[in-house]
């Protein structure tokens, strides 16, 4: 009642600032409870940038077992992908070998004769982190022992194996939102309980717009669209398998629900893959360019986006390579700020997207999504920029213009990253 007495004492004008006011601040306290689940006990944040890493699905499918994962991760550090930044293995569907006799989810004893525990230690003792896999339902999308009516047991268990990712998928499960939300609560309330700092990735394929509810069921990242595919985008044939583009599409849209400790997954990255046979050679995935497989890179970085590389990194060639490891891209990945891009430009042609980075740097995204040749000039004041800036080519590693200004071409389905530092 102070609240209404206090607005009634006004005249109509402060009485609608006021009840403006109110209404900010109550839609801050609503946003700030909805995302306080993403920190740990002690405050932490579980994912302050974009988790990086590699995932076993896309190059293995459900064909996996401890010494493939173990080479994985030898190749993590050898190839140059820990120091880069992917700091985590991610061990996708297919490792479960049912229950025991008291309940306890296990290993396919067959696949991993050590145990995931012992697997675990092993990562670790490479510097990296270990993920896994279960569904919100009895069995996962390749019909294996998921985690429904067995979450707290469950996520004690990871927790014991020194599990420091879950990736909880929703194959077999209801199609209705609040089903969803009561069961992905349930596993991330597990989740804090278990004893273990374990992030939390919600894969739900974006059909239920978690970006509005996952954070406050204990999500850290959540998939924003269907499986990708190894293509640039869908045929107008094609009524199913997501390319480049079309996650690119939906993604760009979400800026505002992103933020350090929870982000907007694109899915993983076929970069490299050339077309593979397998879950990402299904649905028209018959492979990218080079270009392409850049292009993405560039627009998963700039839009914050979890990096899940899924090539055989034990033998990539240098063009793999060359794209996985920039360094410069990665950073604006993992930008401290945690800032999504705005979509700036959005037509057949072009699509620009711009970033704000934590040091006062932008970077500057422009993708041609035509199948031929452009040439483009690029004012920045048209971005709200109005200093004059170096405008670096984080693919030339080099600085390519200084002013308010870029002109140049643009490759098709090339994705020009630039970054942008303001001239004193």
């Amino acid at each position: 009642m102070p609240f209404l007495c206090f607005f009634h004492s006004l005249n109509s004008k402060v009485l609608v600032r006021q009840r403006a006011l109110f209404m900010v601040i109550t839609l801050c306290l609503v946003y700030t409870l909805g995302h306080a689940t993403v920190k740990s006990d002690d405050g932490k944040l579980l994912a302050p940038t974009p988790p990086m890493g590699w995932m076993t699905w896309n190059y293995f499918a459900d064909n996996i077992n401890e010494k493939v994962i173990m080479e994985m991760a030898d190749a993590m550090v050898s190839s140059g992908m820990l120091k880069a930044g992917y700091n985590y293995v991610f061990i996708d569907d297919g490792w479960q070998g049912g229950r025991d006799n008291k309940n306890n989810i296990i290993p396919d004893s067959k696949k991993f004769p050590s145990g995931i525990k012992e697997l675990a230690d092993y990562v670790h003792s490479k510097g990296l982190k270990l993920g896994i896999y279960s569904d919100a339902a009895p069995l996962t999308c390749a019909g294996y022992t998921a985690s429904l009516g067995f979450e707290e047991q469950d996520a004690k268990t990871f927790a014991s194996w020194g599990i420091d990712y879950l990736k909880y998928d929703y194959c077999g499960a209801p199609e209705d939102v609040e089903t969803a939300k009561q069961r992905y609560k349930k596993m991330g309330d597990a989740l804090r309980r278990s004893g273990r700092e374990i992030a939390f990735g919600i894969c739900e394929w974006g059909q239920r717009k978690p970006w509005l509810w996952a954070a406050e069921a204990g999500g850290q990242l959540w998939r924003t669209t269907n499986d990708v595919r190894d293509k640039w985008k869908r045929k107008p044939t094609e009524n199913s398998g997501e390319g480049i583009m079309n996650i690119m599409d939906v993604n760009a849209s979400l800026d505002k629900y992103a933020g350090p400790g929870y982000w907007n997954d694109m899915d993983m990255l076929v970069v490299g893959l050339y077309g593979k046979k397998g879950p990402s050679g299904d649905l028209g995935g018959t492979g990218c360019t080079n270009t392409e497989y850049q292009s993405q890179m560039s627009l998963w970085s700039i839009l914050a986006s979890p990096l899940a590389a899924t090539n055989d990194i034990r033998n990539m060639n240098a063009e793999t390579k060359r794209i996985l490891l920039n360094q410069e891209v990665i950073d604006i990945d993992q930008d401290v700020l945690g800032k999504q891009g705005i979509l700036k430009v959005n037509n057949e042609t072009w699509s620009i997207i711009l970033r704000t980075l934590a040091n006062g740097d932008y970077a500057l995204a422009i993708l041609n999504r035509s199948d031929s040749i452009q040439n483009t000039t690029i004012n920045l004041s048209e971005f709200g920029l109005k200093s004059t800036y170096y405008i670096k080519d984080l693919w030339q590693h080099k600085v390519v213009a200084k002013g308010k200004k870029w002109s140049g071409s643009v490759n098709s389905h090339e994705t020009k990253l630039f970054r942008l530092k303001k001239i004193d």
